[in-house]
């Protein structure tokens, strides 16, 4: 059962995440307007509660699981460097002579 669940892509890249951002920004704008603007009209504003629960729903379904279109700029990451028995244990700072002060 567990292997079902990690087989089920779980990343988003840095450009997905900030169209995600901008999506559900874009889509809690739109939809507290519209509230506003109707809940204004008809002189309830219990309907522009609803109006931006719902549209706070509507992002959520959008943004929050990693759709395809979160996942198109994966990052390229550097290959790994052997190590070697020697250097492994020193920083590159201390491997250089200091210099002494006259």
């Amino acid at each position: 059962m567990l292997s079902m669940f990690k087989s089920i892509p779980s990343h988003m890249d840095y450009k997905g995440q900030k169209l995600a951002e901008q999506i559900f920004q874009g889509i809690i704008l739109i939809s507290a307007t519209i509230g506003f603007v109707y809940g204004l009209i008809i002189e309830q504003f219990g309907w522009t509660v609803y109006i931006v629960m719902a549209g706070f729903a509507v992002s959520c379904v959008l943004t929050l699981p990693p759709w395809p279109m979160y996942r198109n700029n994966p990052l390229s990451w550097q290959p790994i460097i052997p190590e070697t028995c020697g250097e492994s244990s020193q920083k590159p700072q201390e491997t250089l002579k200091k210099k002494k002060h006259k």
